[in-house]
């Protein structure tokens, strides 16, 4: 099949591309990259006026105006590429702002790629109308929106997210929702408020390339390394602010057993080496399952403290703290959990074994491939 996977977030296109291409099918990717982590993409979109005077600029024609530039100019990009973007067997929308242009000139896009592909489907994967209002009315004991809802951060800092609860995305949201085929979800956070929805098609697991992310056996008889990756402009957001607590003390009750890495916004590449010597990675706290940073260095054998809430250890059929930590917005229970792990390394040991066969079984990029192609064949041909 020939098939376009329109954006990217933290490499899961890119995995199923992968997957995909293994399988024997032609795939093309269409988008940003994913900001700072700039992962390949075939058909590259730039998203100007971000920084500077020209971001300056760009606020000050709006407020005037009420022109947006970025999203005027991506819509230029995308003239530019429309011979590329027809006639394929399946489309994917990586989420509901797939091109990050106001809703305005998304569906103008959109309705470009509706009209000239017979079968489009939405990926529910990151910040979504359906998820956003979920959390919105505090159906999730926790998610991404407690900071907000806790102070920790101003309205202007989750727009990102809010910007789904408006009149604007709730009517981009619904064209989107009648024109594609249907709709899948990139794990739990995002399942769990599609559940009973009419056009969702179910849970794909993310995809997870085992074949180029090498496993190596884990040495716990020198000082045990913890790794700590901050995305800065999600630092509440994730929750990083319990992490750097719990590492504070931490270290000073354990000076001699640990060493700690705090990197910030690396890009893709260096991120995923730079955590190879690590023993534990420190992930996020307000999820149920694992995003694709957990994923990855669960496959390399890390000890991840992620989401892994009751929901995902039944719908895997795991026990608790085999295969993942259960990260949770406490300081003490991190530390207390840190502290179990740092005085038992054959723990350490025990659960990069099995975190590496969980995702192996559950997570590999071209059995995940599979599981897409089925989900979109069935309503294909119906």
């Amino acid at each position: 099949m020939k098939i376009l996977l329109i954006g990217e977030y933290s490499r899961l296109h890119n995995s199923l591309k992968e997957g995909l291409e293994k399988l024997g099918h032609h795939v093309t990717i269409i988008g940003f990259g994913d900001d700072f982590k700039d992962y390949p993409v075939d058909i590259k979109l730039q998203e100007y006026y971000q920084t500077g005077r020209s971001k300056f600029l760009k606020q000050v024609i709006f407020k005037l105006f009420k022109l947006d530039l970025v999203s005027r100019n991506i819509q230029k990009q995308f003239q530019s590429y429309t011979s590329q973007l027809t006639h394929y067997d399946v489309v994917q929308l990586i989420n509901e702002n797939a091109f990050k242009t106001i809703p305005k000139v998304e569906k103008k896009l959109l309705e470009y790629i509706f009209s000239h592909n017979k079968n489009v489907f939405l990926l529910s994967c990151g910040t979504d109308y359906t998820s956003v209002n979920y959390a919105l009315n505090k159906k999730f004991k926790y998610s991404i929106l407690t900071p907000y809802f806790e102070n920790r951060e101003s309205k202007k800092s989750y727009y990102y997210a809010l910007k789904f609860s408006t009149k604007a995305y709730k009517d981009l949201h619904q064209y989107i929702y009648k024109n594609v085929k249907g709709i899948i979800a990139s794990d739990l956070d995002y399942h769990i408020p599609l559940e009973h929805n009419p056009k969702y098609l179910g849970l794909a697991p993310n995809p997870i390339n085992t074949d180029t992310l090498k496993y190596s056996e884990v040495d716990s008889s020198n000082k045990i390394v913890i790794f700590h990756g901050v995305n800065a402009s999600k630092y509440y957001k994730k929750g990083n602010n319990f992490f750097t607590e719990a590492l504070e003390i931490i270290q000073k009750k354990h000076p001699d057993k640990v060493e700690i890495l705090t990197v910030t916004n690396l890009p893709y590449h260096e991120y995923i080496n730079t955590f190879n010597k690590a023993h534990i990675v420190l992930d996020q706290v307000y999820a149920y399952d694992q995003g694709f940073n957990a994923l990855e260095a669960m496959a390399k054998g890390k000890v991840v403290f992620t989401g892994a809430e009751q929901d995902w250890l039944s719908y895997y059929n795991v026990k608790e703290n085999t295969v993942a930590i259960n990260a949770l917005p406490n300081v003490e229970y991190l530390v207390k959990t840190l502290e179990w792990l740092i005085l038992n390394p054959k723990t350490i040991e025990t659960i990069s074994k099995n975190a590496r066969r969980f995702i192996e079984s559950e997570h590999y990029y071209i059995d995940s491939a599979k599981h897409y192609l089925d989900l979109w064949t069935k309503v294909k041909n119906a």
